[in-house]
């Protein structure tokens, strides 16, 4: 296994790592929608909350070696499933050809009390 680290996404800010590279397969802890280079939230909407939380999680699908087309599934969490559509509106500008397998849940609290965080699976072919 191989740690995956990025300055381009937020550090952990716990005992794990942002991404964990084991044989062919990425696994991408739970992103945050926050700016890595000042650790602070990007805004208060869900647009931009789930804008930041993709480039987060894509810098360390990048970090990998891999692309956007090899994520094979999205986690989404979410505080409130009542802006599932604003959330999907921006999800399908990364995802539009390339459809992951994908879940979205609601959730109670998220860290930091954001209302988005997104993790992923990536296969390296």
């Amino acid at each position: 296994m191989k740690a995956i680290k990025t300055s381009k996404a937020p550090a952990a800010i716990g005992p794990y790592n942002q991404g964990i590279l084991a044989n062919n397969m990425l696994f991408v802890s739970g992103q945050i929608p926050f700016v890595p280079s000042t650790m602070t939230l990007v805004g208060e909407d869900i647009k931009s909350q789930t804008k930041q939380s993709l480039e987060n999680v894509l810098a360390i699908v990048r970090e990998a070696g891999l692309k956007k087309e090899n994520i094979t599934k999205i986690g989404i969490f979410m505080k409130d499933l009542s802006m599932f559509q604003e959330m999907n509106e921006v999800y399908a500008t990364y995802f539009d050809t390339h459809k992951p397998a994908r879940f979205a849940v609601e959730v109670a609290r998220l860290p930091k009390d954001v209302l988005i965080e997104i993790d992923a699976i990536a296969v390296k072919e």
